[in-house]
């Protein structure tokens, strides 16, 4: 075998040139694409500083026993240091695993999950169900649209203030029980019903972004498909089952991860409906990240910090693993 060499060079013909350096890499991508990266400057600072400091700085409270006696504070005229100290991955320890785990973190942590679970099932499966029938060539559909959408363009804290009112002991929802000679619940007292109510509002909330979410899904799906789909004799849960989910398996698979995501940390909805020490069994763990961190005395920074810290390393996990999922699940569709 005859191999031809480079006489100026020395080099063989044909070899690869030496790949470059990591610093020379990031020197001949930033010549290149400087604008590209001016571009995006203002955004990476204004992230860093809104979102990559508090997150780093709160993961650093994680680690100490910062509390509102211990840090630094200011009274009047004087100012107190912070006498907090580094405690390591002590409160994960006591959090996950001491005394007191599963009253304050596992038992939070069951429920959150089987709310996100039945909220974002009932959001998908309303959802769907009012996308279908809006689908559909309905005379006043215009109007029906604009009225299913009020619980969504409504602001939450109206919304929830309203259901709050209705499912007071003498609301509107209890008197339209009683005047039917049905029970008439405790909603905003026995824990059961406090659950139940949450899932209510939140679903009540919820709906109208995944219906319209779905909707327009619907209307991009192929029509041919379902008249292709009617010649060859299918049914109309035929058509549903081959045609209609599966068009529908790009948005489905973004609305219910979004779902999950904001379920998961829904505050707002808790907060308002219960306030902070009146229904802590229907507190889920964002809500009671809230509760050790700002309404108890004295307020538990580092252990408030370290379930958020936790929160998202739970959805991150999960993220991952839908993302693994739907990857395998088209894998195997094609």
């Amino acid at each position: 075998m005859t191999v031809a060499i480079d006489r100026a060079t020395g080099k063989r013909r044909g070899d690869r040139a030496p790949r470059p350096g990591l610093g020379q890499r990031v020197k001949n991508g930033f010549q290149k694409y400087w604008y590209a990266y001016a571009m995006i400057a203002p955004v990476v600072i204004v992230l860093g500083v809104l979102v990559g400091y508090p997150l780093a700085r709160g993961f650093y409270l994680t680690l100490t026993d910062a509390n509102s006696l211990n840090s630094a504070r200011t009274i009047g005229v004087n100012h107190i240091d912070a006498t907090y100290e580094f405690i390591g991955l002590d409160n994960y320890q006591d959090i996950l695993f001491g005394p007191t785990a599963y009253d304050r973190f596992w038992s939070h942590f069951l429920w959150t999950v089987f709310w996100t679970a039945a909220c974002v099932a009932l959001h998908y499966t309303l959802g769907l169900g009012l996308a279908l029938m809006l689908h559909q060539k309905l005379r006043g559909r215009t109007v029906y649209r604009l009225l299913l959408v009020l619980p969504w363009a409504v602001p939450t804290f109206v919304t929830v203030f309203s259901w709050r009112i209705m499912l007071a002991d003498s609301g509107a929802l209890n008197q339209l029980l009683g005047a039917l000679h049905l029970p008439q619940p405790a909603w905003l007292e026995d824990t059961f019903w406090q659950r139940f109510a949450a899932i209510m509002v939140n679903t009540w909330c919820g709906v109208p972004f995944m219906m319209l979410s779905l909707l327009g899904g619907l209307q991009s799906i192929d029509s041919t498909l379902y008249e292709a789909a009617e010649m060859d004799g299918a049914s109309a849960w035929q058509r549903f089952r081959h045609v209609t989910l599966p068009g529908l398996r790009a948005v489905s698979s973004t609305v219910v991860l979004l779902g999950v995501i904001w379920t998961f940390n829904q505050f707002v909805i808790i907060f308002l409906l219960f306030g902070k020490n009146s229904a802590p069994d229907a507190q889920i763990l964002v809500t009671w990240a809230y509760q050790l961190g700002f309404g108890q005395q004295p307020r538990d920074f580092a252990q408030s910090a370290a379930y958020g810290v936790l929160l998202l390393s739970i959805l991150t996990v999960f993220t991952s693993f839908y993302f693994r999922w739907l990857k395998r699940n088209d894998q195997l569709a094609v």
